[in-house]
């Protein structure tokens, strides 16, 4: 409800056609509820929330992409954050959390005893990263399956249900309600603030920069949706607005709700209202990214640098394209993020003539890590300490949280979630080294590398860790059979009635095989370890476990394909 009041469509402006802040909080507050609800309904029908929202868009929007990010600015925001990080996360802690009734981490502070002044002692006294390492082997944190409400958060005698409203930053402006990628579970709402859209622009520019990419002709190959609607706003806000928009879905397609196309062209008329060009998107399938080799090679040879934004694996999908089309991607550039990178994936775009840049974040944190450009291994990123703190369990590790989980903090205001120790489900191993590259001298020491899901799967009564079968996928099985990285994928059914049911996908394109010699290969590279991995690839074996199939790996929700695929609800 809007406090009992009423709110027509006079009370939205000022009289200088400014939305009344005032009444303005009620109004996101609607939208952010109503939204919610409509992510969780079955049907496509348009509504009035879905025209409010688009509303909301073309009134909002115009007024960011008029005020451009520029370097000078960028550099002083981000020397400032850096310098101030404690200070930060005090002042977020203390208006967030404290100041939040609702805020499932002010009842785990409270449980422990951790009052407002003994967390700003304790920060004080260990720093941001001993705090969160105290809190954490008190109780203080969240896992995967807590932060998305899969379970209820359960330490002692205090138990809580987590919303995702309550994970808000309350000071955080609703502008757009964005999705979580889909790859480990339903898909759950995520608020965006336009304000923060602009703080990533800067962190963008200060990273081209650093680079040398400020020229290059930009393209984005994503889905439809905020996600794509952000980078095209943050390459705008560069003053060079994207020459493309790819997309993976058509928007207007049967069966696509009908707010993606709306969006879209709201986007594209509010950009004409501030004087920016915008693409429409151009739909173009991950079973045939030949479009996207074409305009890369003709923006080669007008003599410019292509910089294509898309998943790690899209960009495998586009360098494999230019090989079997004999078209020379040399000079190009690709930002590859999403989904795990690894050594197999980045040997196929560097095959093409291409240049990779690593990036790696969530859809609940935005990115948080930049590809360092004297890595000591293939995904080795700059984590951006300037807005999030990370920890580790170390030896503390629990069931839930191995030793190289990533418990990620955030720092600053008009976060996207408010995080406190939280675990994505991720494990890396972490550093703080001096590698020369001209990230570091952004203030960006600390490294991550080998970032991986430490998820599990498990059927007929055997486990194994999805990091576990990376190698197999995408290294034994391509060589011996053939095909890449991209064309081999465990999927798994949970399925209503709870029997396992685990399949080994194998793109159709790589020619005839022999399934049953698949299977043998593949269970003898998960037992090729030690006897336990031995007993499990039996029990497997026996089990009929994986069944092997000849169809197109799977995408996610978002766009991505992911090595272990998970398919919820499914019914046999």
């Amino acid at each position: 409800m809007l406090s009992g009041k009423k709110l027509g469509v006079r009370s939205w402006f000022q009289n200088d056609g400014e939305p009344a802040l005032k009444n303005f909080a009620g109004f996101e507050y609607y939208y952010w509820i109503m939204s919610t609800r409509l992510i969780e309904r079955q049907d496509n029908l348009p509504t009035l929330d879905d025209l409010v929202g688009g509303i909301h868009l073309i009134l909002t929007l115009p007024r960011l992409l008029r005020r451009r990010v520029n370097s000078k600015e960028a550099h002083a925001e981000h020397s400032h954050r850096l310098a101030h990080r404690e200070d930060n996360f005090l002042s977020l802690a203390r208006q967030a959390i404290y100041a939040n009734p609702v805020s499932p981490y002010l009842r785990l502070l409270k449980a422990v005893g951790c009052e407002y002044q003994d967390l700003e002692q304790l920060v004080r006294r260990e720093g941001l990263e001993g705090t969160f390492r105290f809190l954490y082997r008190r109780g203080v944190y969240l896992t995967v399956d807590e932060f998305k409400g899969v379970r209820p958060v359960v330490r002692g005698g205090t138990t809580c249900h987590l919303r995702p409203e309550d994970l808000r930053d309350p000071r955080a402006r609703l502008h757009m309600v964005g999705l979580t990628g889909g790859s480990r579970g339903p898909r759950r709402p995520v608020p965006i603030d336009f304000a923060l859209v602009r703080e990533h622009a800067g962190e963008m520019l200060l990273e081209l920069e650093a680079r040398g990419c400020v020229d290059n002709v930009c393209a984005a190959w994503n889905v439809p949706g905020s996600g794509a609607i952000r980078r095209m706003v943050q390459y705008s806000l560069l003053g060079s607005p994207p020459a493309r928009w790819f997309s993976l879905v058509d928007p207007a397609a049967d069966g696509m709700h009908p707010r993606y196309l709306w969006s879209a062209r709201a986007v594209k008329f509010a950009g004409l209202l501030a004087g920016v060009a915008l693409p429409s998107p151009t739909p173009v399938s991950i079973q045939d990214p030949l479009p996207i080799v074409h305009w890369m090679s003709q923006v080669l040879k007008s003599g410019k640098i292509p910089f294509l934004h898309t998943y790690a694996s899209c960009a495998v999908r586009v360098c494999q394209a230019a090989l079997a089309a004999g078209i020379s991607l040399r000079g190009a550039q690709f930002t590859m993020g999403g989904e795990p990178t690894t050594e197999a994936r980045l040997a196929v775009v560097r095959q093409a003539g291409a240049v990779p840049q690593v990036h790696c974040g969530s859809g609940e944190t935005g990115g948080f890590g930049r590809g360092c450009m004297a890595p000591q291994a293939p995904d080795d990123v700059h984590f951006y300490r300037h807005r999030y703190a990370v920890v580790q369990p170390g030896e503390h590790a629990k069931d839930n949280l191995p030793p190289r989980a990533l418990l990620i903090s955030t720092l600053l205001p008009r976060a996207r979630m408010i995080m406190l120790n939280v675990s994505m489900g991720d494990q890396a191993v972490l550093s703080e080294r001096s590698c020369g590259c001209p990230l570091e001298k952004l203030g960006w020491t600390t490294h991550l590398h080998e970032i991986r899901s430490f998820e599990k799967l498990t059927a007929g009564g055997m486990t194994f860790y999805d990091s576990d079968l990376v190698r197999v996928l995408e290294e034994i099985l391509p060589a011996r059979f053939g095909g890449g990285p991209t064309d081999y994928q465990i999927v798994d059914e949970s399925t209503e009635d709870k029997v396992p049911r685990v399949r080994l996908l194998i793109h159709p394109r790589i020619g005839p095989l022999d399934l049953q010699a698949v299977r043998q290969v593949f269970l003898a590279a998960v037992g090729d370890g030690s006897r336990v991995e031995q007993v499990m690839m039996m029990a497997w074996r026996d089990a009929g476990l994986p069944v092997v199939e000849r169809e197109e790996p799977r995408l996610t929700a978002g766009g991505k394909v992911q090595h272990v695929h998970r398919e919820f609800g499914k019914t046999r």
